[in-house]
């Protein structure tokens, strides 16, 4: 993450805040404001409360996850989906292990910037944290984000949603009477971050996909007080366990869909041992804006994109943006009734999302949802293009059924008539430089 951090002052793509800020709101304002402005990561030199700098908006578009999985702004799904292929073979390959570094520095959880970030939060939240475990019976390693409450320095509360995996590797232990052990980083290099929001199926390791990503085995140590092996790039290492049989009130939080998940009765993660590299960098995350959904967005977005190609021709590209749950999909046009299959199987690329999926031509900008929209509004009738799917369920968190149901916009122009809607433009325009007229 550090060289990440410099490398993004080189190129001008780093904001540096000298000024003392509070960790209770101050900072997530400032952050927003930045994101809503010129979306620069933000470097805070001095957090009250605390010794450590806090970064945030490292992963805060598509573009930025675009180099650092090394490839191009319009190819991140089929360059996702072949690190998705490759990671069956680095299985068994991923990791270096090296001795356990010297300069390790002991801390506690109350030493670290302990950020509350929304007005009705519970408390303070580590947001970005990775959570590493390994299957009881499998002995497959996991990676997966979590939100994880702040209560003390021995205890953190957080929740495992019912379709993640750790939720089953915990409930394995648990059947047996047994604690999770579990390690928290925070602070990782780009590849575990990008690696921890991917979806594998269950008997692949999320570190063979960040091995892929580096083309390198990951350097590793053993940990402290389990069998796990700890990432030797993590600023910020949380060891402990989940305890088996024990629940307790977590939350209310706000989550990335921006509201509110009122108090639950969740999980209590044990600390055991809290230590950092030299002089760390904590990564705070504000959940629900540009760093939180865009690896959301175009993870769920390369799946959506692996799905269709395997069912339907004429896919070029898929969005996910600006919400996550809804779907934007470009093709070229190959016969009549094309958009409507595409969006038919749009709707089974995943569980949890593609509430509301759209299907445009190749002229529009799949990353601006003011294009999709004028596209379903200048292109044919809206009565006669619009799919509803009554009833489909959705969200796996959703107990009130408010994510049910699907609905399709066919944002492309008739078949077979596409001079009619050859969209204007001026000459030369994108060679404008305004600074030689004004």
């Amino acid at each position: 993450m550090r060289k990440t951090i410099d490398a993004l002052e080189a190129s001008g793509e780093l904001l540096r805040v000298k000024r003392e800020v509070d960790p209770l709101f101050e900072l997530a304002a400032v952050t927003k404001a930045v994101q809503n402005g010129s979306n620069e990561t933000v470097l805070f030199e001095s957090v009250k409360g605390s010794r450590f700098p806090v970064a945030t908006n490292i992963y805060n578009n598509r573009q930025r996850l675009c180099r650092f999985v090394g490839t191009g702004p319009d190819d991140f799904c089929p360059r996702w989906n072949d690190l998705h292929e490759q990671t069956p073979g680095r299985l068994g390959i991923e990791t270096k292990i090296i001795d356990r570094p010297a300069d390790l520095v002991d801390v506690n959880i109350s030493d670290l910037p302990l950020v509350t970030y929304h007005e009705r939060d519970a408390g303070p939240y580590f947001t970005s944290a990775l959570f590493l475990a390994k299957h009881p019976d499998t002995g497959i390693e996991n990676l997966s984000f979590h939100r994880a409450m702040y209560v003390s320095d021995d205890e953190l509360r957080i929740r495992l949603g019912s379709t993640h995996d750790l939720f089953s590797i915990q409930a394995v232990a648990e059947e047996k009477g047994d604690y999770l052990d579990a390690v928290m980083l925070i602070g990782v290099e780009p590849s575990l971050f990008l690696a921890g929001g991917a979806r594998m199926p269950r008997d692949w390791s999320e570190l063979a996909f960040a091995s892929a990503i580096n083309g390198a085995p990951i350097e590793r140590y053993r940990a402290l007080s389990s069998d796990l092996l700890i990432p030797a790039s993590t600023e910020i290492v949380i060891e402990g366990r989940i305890q088996p049989e024990e629940r307790r009130s977590e939350g209310p939080f706000g989550e990335f869909m921006g509201h509110y998940v009122e108090i639950g009765d969740n999980h209590v993660f044990e600390v055991l041992h809290t230590y950092t590299r030299p002089s760390p960098i904590f990564h705070s995350l504000l959940c629900g804006s540009n760093e939180d959904v865009s690896l959301l967005e175009a993870r769920t977005a390369a799946k959506t994109y692996r799905h269709l190609l395997n069912i339907v021709p004429g896919v070029i590209d898929v969005s996910c943006a600006p919400s996550v749950v809804n779907t934007t999909i470009k093709i070229k046009q190959l016969y009549e009734g094309h958009a409507r299959e595409v969006l038919m199987a749009a709707f089974d690329a995943d569980e949890d999302y593609n509430k509301v999926c759209a299907v445009v031509d190749e002229d529009v900008n799949i990353f601006d949802f003011n294009e999709v929209l004028w596209a379903f509004a200048t292109r044919g009738r809206a009565d006669k293009r619009t799919v509803i799917i009554p009833d489909r369920p959705g969200f796996y968190r959703d107990e009130h059924k408010d994510h049910w149901g699907r609905l399709g916009l066919d944002a492309t122009y008739p078949y077979g008539r596409a001079g009619e809607f050859q969209r204007n433009s001026v000459p030369n325009e994108s060679d404008i430089d305004l600074a030689d007229y004004l």
